[in-house]
């Protein structure tokens, strides 16, 4: 079983959201909407809060009489604007992209995972990379501008690999992070480097991270991961059993080839979350990484 393609869609590559891109540098048309708009609140942590499983989306005028210096334009809901906005705290229930993604529909998965990965950028985002100068929201949030030159930057999305590697046959490479705890295992991955293709990242970060060379490189899927502003590009590859792991980078602390009935075993008992005693524990549903390891596991 040298190939095989993703069985479903990764969940947040699902993310439905009508971003009205139009709408953006159109000033009079957000101040209007203002008054219907809704307002989604995020944490510094990125969590929100939450009610009966969705959003709890707040009217915008809660916070100000006409679209807020800070707050993000994420699009239209139901005909309605909807923007997103940066605060200190929030009570009540809250939960956080990896917490509650998998309960969120696509409507409310996308406007969560777009508010995040913008609000993220901002956050780091506030001097100029040309000049060092002072920068300030614009296209309601959609862009920033140096005070000093006018030069204006756009939202960063940092492209990352992520590569399921497995020997042709019955067996798949998965990978621990020192700060993981015992037990807790998954794909491995990388982000691309400059001057970089996507193939060659994958190739590059395998054989930095555990020495293995692999081959075979295939395309599976893409979904946005804005932890903090990144996109995963899901990849297998084939590589030897046979080969003795190298820790080079020190980005892993143990590596396994784990068999089909290992991991299926192990998609059983969960995942990361699991309070199971099992010996394996994979990733949760909201990651690419699950898509890749249950689809690699159907396969025979």
């Amino acid at each position: 079983m040298p190939h095989f393609e993703l069985t479903e869609t990764p969940l947040l590559a699902r993310a439905a959201l009508d971003r009205a891109e139009e709408l953006r540098s159109d000033t009079e048309a957000l101040r209007t909407g203002w008054a219907d708009a809704l307002l989604l609140r995020v944490n510094s942590r990125g969590q929100v809060r939450i009610s009966d499983g969705d959003l709890v989306l707040e009217p915008a005028s809660t916070l100000d009489d006409e679209p807020a210096t800070g707050a993000v334009f994420l699009g239209l809901r139901d005909a309605r604007h909807v923007w997103a906005v940066r605060v200190p705290a929030l009570t009540g229930e809250l939960g956080d992209l990896r917490m509650v993604g998998h309960r969120l529909d696509e409507s409310s998965a996308g406007l969560l995972t777009t508010a995040v990965a913008l609000l993220n950028w901002h956050d780091h985002a506030k001097f100029s990379a040309i000049d060092g100068a002072a920068t300030e929201p614009t296209m309601s949030g959609w862009s920033r501008i140096s005070s000093s030159t006018g030069h204006e930057e756009f939202p960063r999305t940092d492209p990352a690999v992520i590569c399921l590697v497995h020997d042709g046959g019955d067996r798949v490479l998965l990978a621990r992070q020192p700060a993981w705890p015992p037990r807790m295992f998954s794909v491995l991955a990388g982000f691309v480097e400059a001057g970089e293709s996507l193939e060659t990242c994958v190739v590059r970060e395998i054989k930095e991270e555990v020495g293995v060379d692999v081959r075979d490189v295939r395309y599976l899927g893409s979904q946005p991961w804005p932890f903090p502003r990144s996109v995963m590009i899901g990849f297998s590859a084939v590589g030897d059993p046979a080969t003795a792991f190298e820790f080079a980078d020190g980005e892993i602390a143990e590596a396994h080839w784990f068999t089909r009935d290992q991991i299926r075993a192990a998609l059983d008992a969960g995942d990361w979350t699991s309070r199971s005693d099992a010996d394996l524990l994979l990733p949760g549903s909201i990651s690419i990484a699950r898509v890749m390891v249950e689809s690699w596991a159907k396969a025979d």
